[in-house]
């Protein structure tokens, strides 16, 4: 069972898809607790269940697997003959054994990608007719923050002659005979000022004017009132060049974290590690954490029970401890980090026997494939906006270098500080560089129509 306490909200919420839903998508500005309903889904459902996402990265995050992975899709553009050619005995018989698929970052999943798991999951189940075979999909993200990679080349040619309208998730030909029922989390846990909020908000969903772009701009024109204020970049080489110069200038000793594999097969990772190969520190270093605390939840100064961190969380070094031990100042703690263990898993079915039934049933279970190790933490006096996904911070310097390059680029900046007050612009902000996609306005003005006011019985 998870620690994790819910809102009112989100506690319906998981009752809804747990009860009644079959093909729920669950979306929500910044700091709605979307992350939060999802790992309390995967930990407390009474189904098999199975969490998968499109990138490496973000199935680490929620204790997942890529889609490519788990169908055994090759990458492109794909056709229902090349679904069935590349699914073999093993992906059909996990996928058969599926009681709920949990999607995560589903606004990264293009149209096709998404018509594929249609396919795969009636061919796999045996039922040609029902829409994902009539498992349960629920689908965890946010259209207004993050898109699906554009297709280029060959890709693009073979989408095009599929004639999609949208490269979108939502414009996938499944849900032509299968209803998506959409539920919008609006409880914001991460900013408290109502002013920012609105502001905000508007920035999301593009009912954005120049006078809440003044706003913006007034309130960060400022310089920051200490040098490690952490800064949100655009794009990698910035925030490598920042990051590499201050730890230059700390004139403490450098040491130099070697990552390691285990259990397996380490190019089962491929080229996306979850973590860096060799990761070097100093004493005075700024670090984020990259993964939750793996222990249980202990009770803070406070007298709360909570993690020690959670990725995310942002501390200083302060020290080295024995063999490969950092010790990390953060909330006014300090914690001794070890070795993390990442894995990189798939599933299997394996027979178990009830005494109450006397029978054999199958269950799905993770089979470990290759674990990677390393301390879990990065160097982060600047990240890049993207890793800054998810993420909650007091103070953020934004440097938007030559402005946004995709839609809801500023958005995800913008919404990662919790208030003006903690809010600095290396440049200021202008109205082209808040960009949303049409196609997602008008998804998200139909979702909102197709749910009452109330749905879930909460006044």
């Amino acid at each position: 069972m998870s620690e994790i306490k819910l809102s009112k909200e989100q506690l319906a919420l998981f009752e809804y898809i747990e009860k009644d839903g079959q093909t729920v998508f669950v979306t929500g500005r910044a700091g709605t607790g979307k992350s939060t309903l999802l790992g309390y889904l995967r930990d407390n459902t009474d189904q098999d269940v199975v969490v998968c996402a499109p990138t490496g990265v973000a199935a680490y995050n929620v204790g997942g697997i890529t889609i490519h992975s788990l169908f055994g899709f090759p990458f492109g553009a794909l056709t229902a003959s090349d679904v069935a050619k590349h699914l073999g005995r093993r992906q059909r018989e996990v996928l058969r054994e599926i009681d709920m698929l949990i999607i995560d970052e589903v606004s990264m999943v293009s149209a096709n990608l998404m018509d594929a798991i249609d396919v795969a999951l009636r061919v796999a189940r045996g039922k040609p007719k029902v829409p994902f075979g009539a498992c349960k999909v629920v689908m965890f993200g946010d259209p207004y923050q993050l898109a699906p990679v554009p297709a280029r080349g060959e890709e693009l040619e073979k989408l095009v002659e599929m004639d999609y309208r949208s490269q979108w998730f939502f414009d996938a030909k499944v849900w032509s005979s299968e209803r998506m029922e959409i539920f919008e989390l609006v409880e914001i846990f991460r900013q408290r000022d109502p002013e920012f909020k609105q502001i905000l908000n508007s920035i999301r969903v593009g009912e954005v004017n120049q006078e809440m772009v003044d706003r913006i701009n007034q309130a960060g024109n400022r310089f920051p009132p200490h040098e490690n204020v952490i800064r949100l970049a655009t794009v990698n080489n910035i925030v490598d060049n920042v990051n590499s110069v201050r730890l230059a200038k700390l004139e403490t000793e450098e040491r130099i974290f070697k990552s390691s594999f285990a259990q397996g097969d380490a190019s089962a990772f491929g080229n996306a590690l979850p973590a860096e190969s060799q990761l070097h520190l100093k004493v005075g270093a700024q670090v984020m954490f990259i993964k939750n605390d793996d222990q249980k939840p202990v009770k803070n100064a406070d007298g709360a029970m909570g993690w020690r961190w959670v990725n995310g969380t942002i501390g200083k070094v302060v020290s080295f401890g024995d063999g490969n031990q950092v010790l990390v100042e953060a909330d006014n703690e300090i914690h001794t980090v070890g070795v993390s263990t990442w894995q990189k898993v798939r599933y299997l079915i394996e027979e178990e026997f009830s005494e109450e039934t006397g029978k054999f049933t199958e269950k799905l279970v993770p089979e470990v494939l290759a674990e990677f190790k390393q301390i879990p933490l990065r160097l982060a006096w600047a990240v890049t906006v993207h890793k800054s996904q998810g993420q909650t911070y007091d103070e953020v310097t934004i440097d938007m270098g030559s402005g946004a390059f995709s839609s809801g680029h500023t958005y995800v900046a913008l919404s990662r500080v919790r208030s003006l007050e903690g809010l600095y612009l290396t440049k200021p902000i202008r109205l082209k560089d808040i960009q949303v996609d049409q196609a997602v306005v008008e998804f998200m003005g139909g979702a909102r129509s197709m749910v009452s006011e109330d749905p879930l019985g909460l006044s």
